[in-house]
């Protein structure tokens, strides 16, 4: 549920900020961290007993705590599929393009990946733009467990306010700090022996010849996983858990499987300790004379069978629901191609489809703050509307396939929108302009053959016979 603006009390702002962080709870967006970096649920388990009606933690048990990293497999998947070629960013005046490029510098596409990857674990990342000390634009990933958003409305996705919160070593102690950010300023704030946040400092979002200066908007672009801001760890988490506890109780099976349980019939010793001691140091034991006097044993073995059966579901499943590309299915033989291979990839193209449209819409409102920037150096004014972000989707074929229908495309669309979605090309723009460089430089034969026709028609003819 959004936070609204109306809900926020301003007049009394430090309590404000000490009730908003005392009622965020970002342990989900931290489970789904947890998860990627495979530590799960199972590493915590832990194997009771009752004795005397307390339960009690056995710590003699056989207790493997075996994870599955597969939140990792399909989060990675994910984001090598939609971003693992960069996106090409252009934009219809070639001015503000060629700007864009220059301003989104070779960090860019590491830290787009770093947003997808993120977004998928907490369900929603935030990317943060400023201008550093030397007048150069930049930008900074800040961790959504830190963020507190505030909106105007449940229906706009415009920023009333920010409030950012992080631990700080303030005078050898570590305190919590807030940031309150809104449309043209900062004011910081630092956690108290009281609990209650008093001013630290106020400034503008940048400096100006010495000025402070606000963006006019609210610097955070939020990149969403989804509508809803799920993280992908929702729709499977249960399947891991149980995957896991599977295979761990399996193991334990195995481990124990070798300890056999012993039947004592007319034993002759005083305790079993004494039994344990002979069998171990003589490979033999004493029994009554009478019948039927003996040692037995007893072993269960685990269901093999049932368990891969239920593994392989589970597997399935963990695909299925998690929309992603299981490269052990043998549904399409060896070598799949064409539109088998495309029928593979459609769950994975549909969680792409669903991130990649939450992220051209940030990615547009962040160069917003570009076009901004550009306009307080006085480097022209520019309108973010007209960007657009064409995704080069990672599938395993198409090289061949797009290639001939951008080939078989000249003439019916433009060669622009061919460059852009040319399997080889991750700079538009700078394709556009080389193969406007190569067409300049081509020499124009045609003249030259047509003047030498020209002299050859013109030059006396013998007569014949002559």
């Amino acid at each position: 549920m959004k936070l609204l603006a109306e809900n926020i009390d301003e007049t009394n702002i430090n309590q404000t900020i000490a009730t908003l962080i005392a009622k965020h709870d970002p342990s989900l967006m931290l489970v789904g961290v947890d998860y990627y970096n495979n530590d799960t649920r199972i590493k915590g388990r832990q194997i009771w007993y009752y004795e005397d009606g307390q339960k009690q933690v056995d710590r003699e048990a056989t207790n493997h705590r075996v994870s599955h990293n597969w939140h990792k497999l399909l989060v990675d998947q994910k984001v090598a599929y939609l971003l693992g070629r960069p996106p090409v960013i252009s934009a219809e005046d070639e001015q503000f393009a060629e700007q864009l490029n220059v301003l989104l510098d070779e960090t860019w596409d590491d830290r787009l990946q770093e947003l997808a990857k993120n977004a998928s674990n907490k369900g929603v990342e935030w990317l943060m733009p400023y201008i550093d000390a030397a007048g150069n634009f930049r930008y900074i990933i800040i961790p959504a467990e830190q963020c507190i958003p505030v909106y105007e409305t449940d229906y706009e996705e415009e920023l009333v306010a920010m409030l950012r919160y992080y631990p700080a070593v303030v005078g050898g102690e570590t305190k919590t700090r807030a940031e309150w950010w809104t449309a043209e300023g900062v004011s910081t704030y630092i956690e108290t022996e009281a609990g209650v946040y008093d001013l630290e400092s106020e400034d503008g979002h940048f400096s100006l010849n010495g000025t402070p200066m606000g963006w006019g908007r609210v610097p955070f672009v939020e990149f969403a996983n989804n509508e809803d801001r799920f993280a992908d760890l929702k729709y499977y988490k249960e399947q891991i858990d149980v995957y896991d506890i599977i295979i761990s109780d399996l193991a334990n099976d195995l481990t124990d499987v070798q300890k056999l349980i012993f039947v004592l019939k007319g034993y002759g010793g005083q305790s079993l300790s004494e039994f344990l001691q002979n069998l171990r140091y003589y490979r033999a034991i004493q029994v009554d004379p009478e019948a039927g006097a003996g040692v037995e044993t007893l072993s269960a073995d685990p269901p093999i069978t049932a368990i891969d059966s239920f593994l392989d579901r589970l597997e399935e499943n963990i695909f299925l629901f998690g929309q992603g590309v299981n490269v052990k299915t043998d549904k399409f033989g060896s070598a799949p191609s064409g539109i088998a291979l495309k029928f593979l990839y459609s769950l994975l193209d549909l969680k792409s489809n669903i991130m990649a449209r939450r992220f051209s819409v940030a990615i547009k409102k962040f160069c917003w703050f570009a076009a901004k920037y550009l306009e307080i150096k006085g480097a022209g004014t520019f309108d973010p509307h007209g960007v657009k972000i064409t995704y080069n989707k990672s599938l395993l074929i198409n090289d061949l396939e797009l290639s001939q229908i951008a080939a078989s495309s000249m003439g019916i669309i433009s060669q622009e929108t061919i460059v852009a979605h040319h399997p080889w090309v991750d700079d538009a723009q700078a394709e556009m302009t080389r193969l406007q460089a190569e067409q300049e430089s081509k020499v124009d034969l045609s003249r030259y053959l047509q003047e030498g026709d020209e002299q050859e028609s013109g030059g006396e003819q013998p007569e014949a016979g002559v």
